[in-house]
């Protein structure tokens, strides 16, 4: 039988390994029962004294992360409303450059008909941007009965029949939403 001097080595080398493992567990029980053996020595007061100090720092530490977080949550709403409006602002100022334009070219229009058509065209572009940023108009409200949830009535006059009182019979003012929000009260004639 020949022995293999590698064989040998690797053999020796894991052996070696584990009296390493075996001592530094031997170290680390060791170090545990020394803990131990003190804390079991001190009266209980000082423990619990420990244990105040302790659960204190605990507190101060989460105390101190909770108003670094307010503060911070603070000031990301106040840079937000701040800047919320940038986007919006940004698509109304082509709108606004139309408008100057049509005023110069008005100036020189004798055409009644022409400046009108001019201001529709802005308008109906106007109207688009506030459509694109979720902004809508309450249509359909004349004949639907009175909705205090998004209505104003301003005043009432008879009904000029059986069927449309409580209804709406004019509207004075649109009404808008912002996704199921009221923007602004439909201002509406109510029939009597």
């Amino acid at each position: 039988m020949k022995i293999n001097k590698e064989e040998v080595s690797e053999q020796a080398n894991e052996e070696v390994l584990d009296q390493k493992e075996q001592m530094k567990e031997d170290k680390e029980i060791a170090q545990e029962e020394s803990v131990k053996e003190p804390e079991s020595n001190l009266d209980p007061l000082a423990k619990m004294q420990g244990e105040l100090a302790e659960m204190k720092d605990k507190y101060l530490r989460l105390y101190s992360d909770f108003e670094n977080f307010r503060k911070r949550n603070a000031k990301e709403r106040l840079d937000l409303i701040k800047t919320a409006s940038e986007e919006v602002l940004r698509d109304l100022i082509p709108v606004v450059d139309d408008f100057e334009r049509a005023f110069k070219a008005s100036e020189n229009e004798s055409d009644a008909g022409k400046v009108r058509e001019g201001n529709h065209l802005i308008f109906q572009k106007f109207v688009k941007v506030l459509e694109s940023k979720g902004l809508k108009v309450m249509e359909d409200q004349i004949g639907h009965p009175f909705d205090a949830e998004t209505q104003e009535a301003i005043t009432q006059i008879p009904a000029p029949s059986e069927e449309m009182k409580g209804k709406v019979i004019d509207v004075v003012e649109k009404g808008y939403t912002l996704g199921d929000k009221v923007v602004r009260y439909a201002k509406v004639v109510t029939g009597a």
